[in-house]
């Protein structure tokens, strides 16, 4: 046939207020909005029904990516002890991943015990890094750790190294720095534009929201902190020394991603709308790279297998709203350190959404949808209004210092705690008959590490406190 067929040129076009007529024959006495109308967890609205409003989409034509490999699939490193941490890093390239993500603790506690050069060089053993991305999460001792990187390295230029020098991340969530907090940013640009030049391919800060996102902020609340940061950290850069294009281009936005895939997906394409219009106003034009991360406060202690549907869910929002790292956790970090199998499931996961859902060969997955286009746009929009509360305020080291920021997230994440929830495998079809799972229970022994400590009276604010959100509900 030269031409479909016309099945529904017989039929008039329904109009909204047609749709409301029946709609309202069925509420029998409810109102509209309490009835049909749903929330995100940051409080915008959802409706039932979306139409072609004018909105402008806030897409992205993803049609660069690799179709055979869209992402990086990013392995997070956090067993303490640096052979077995090793041999984690090594079994999960061979096993699918692409690229490393290492956490950096020398107490122990939290992640790879590092206080050396030579040990970061001991945990890269057998790692093709000029190959493999490396990315750093060392907190206040992620100066050092970058020049211990960059020394690992051995000067190949194109080495794609991830700083991720995150200094501001580090004081929300400790509630202090030793020294100023402004001093380490400083300390960090100043670093991050002298190995700039020697790793032209390297990514240099992280402007991360995720430790907000872990401790009870909406979404928009997430995406101005991630804001306020990249703009500080640009700033620093620009002082050390690098013009404001190659500033920003140094720069990778962290976000969370969780079991909310739509908002998910709106986040992300949200994020980019907010970095286009503050690019734009420091006059130039560099595109976004997003490192997405699994959230923690979505993760459940009871039942976890119900984990891997969330983790599921937040890699498909990650992938679908075309973020170029995608970092998912393990079904079992609410209890403990992974095994290998939990490792083994969480690169399986991407796996399959990446080679078996093929969500790669589609150039914008999202596109053309009324809903995803004005719920980013709604996120853009209330994500720049918290944005510009942050910079009134001084910017984001002084919106930290006051309390400002963390009494916004405070109020959201009552909210959130307030609004009924119900959570699979917790309250809705628990489990009666749960056993334990397996979890890792090596032992890390603390290292010694440089001093992290600045000269000059040491900063301080109201802390972000990381939560589960099914916490209350587990007790």
């Amino acid at each position: 046939m030269d031409a479909p067929l016309p099945l529904a040129e017989d039929f008039e076009i329904p109009s909204r207020a047609d749709w409301m007529a029946l709609v309202e024959k069925t509420l029998k006495g409810e109102t509209f909005d309490a009835a049909l109308v749903t929330r995100t967890q940051g409080g915008l609205p959802i409706q039932p029904l979306y139409v072609a409003d004018g909105t402008a989409p806030i897409g992205r034509d993803l049609s660069e990516r690799d179709p055979d490999r869209p992402w990086d699939l990013r392995t997070h490193i956090v067993q303490p002890d640096l052979a077995k941490a090793n041999a984690d890093i090594l079994r999960d390239l061979e096993g699918g991943a692409a690229s490393v993500l290492i956490t950096l603790d020398p107490t122990a506690q939290a992640g790879v015990a590092i206080g050396s050069p030579e040990a970061l060089t001991r945990l890269l053993e057998g790692v093709l890094i000029d190959l493999a991305p490396v990315a750093l999460d060392a907190g206040f001792l992620g100066p050092k750790a970058a020049d211990w990187l960059g020394a690992a390295a051995k000067s190949a230029p194109n080495a794609p190294l991830a700083f991720h020098l995150d200094p501001l991340s580090a004081f929300a969530e400790t509630g202090a720095s030793p020294g100023p907090v402004e001093s380490h940013i400083i300390s960090a640009a100043t670093v991050a534009a002298r190995l700039a030049t020697t790793y032209p391919k390297a990514s240099l800060f992280l402007a991360s929201g995720q430790v907000a996102h872990e401790a009870g902020a909406s979404e928009a609340q997430e995406l101005a902190v991630m804001a306020a940061s990249a703009l500080a950290y640009a700033k620093a850069l620009v002082r050390a020394g690098l013009s404001m294009e190659d500033a920003f281009k140094g720069i990778v936005i962290g976000l969370a991603v969780d079991g909310e895939y739509f908002v998910g997906v709106a986040k992300l394409r949200a994020a980019r709308a907010v970095w286009d219009r503050i690019t734009a106003a420091c006059g130039v034009s560099v595109p976004a790279r997003i490192e997405a991360r699994s959230s923690r406060r979505m993760l459940t202690r009871l039942d976890p297998w119900t984990n891997l549907l969330r983790l599921t869910a937040a890699g498909f929002a990650a992938a679908v709203g075309g973020a170029q790292s995608i970092v998912l956790g393990t079904f079992t970090d609410a209890i403990g350190r992974p095994t290998e199998f939990a490792r083994r499931q969480a690169r399986n996961t991407q796996l399959v959404l990446m080679e078996e859902a093929h969500l790669g060969q589609v150039a914008d997955p999202a596109g053309g949808a009324w809903y995803l286009d004005q719920l980013t746009e709604a996120l853009a929009k209330a994500a720049w209004t918290e944005f510009q509360a942050i910079e009134a305020a001084g910017g984001i080291v002084a919106a930290l210092s006051s309390g400002l920021i963390a009494g916004k997230v405070a109020e959201s994440r009552e909210a959130i705690l307030a609004s009924g929830r119900k959570v699979l495998g917790v309250t809705v079809f628990r489990n009666p008959d749960e056993k334990p799972v397996e979890v890792d229970t090596t032992p890390g022994a603390p290292v010694e590490a440089p001093s992290v400590r600045l000269p000059g009276p040491d900063g301080h604010c109201p802390l972000l406190t990381p939560i589960r959100l099914s916490a209350d509900l587990e007790a």
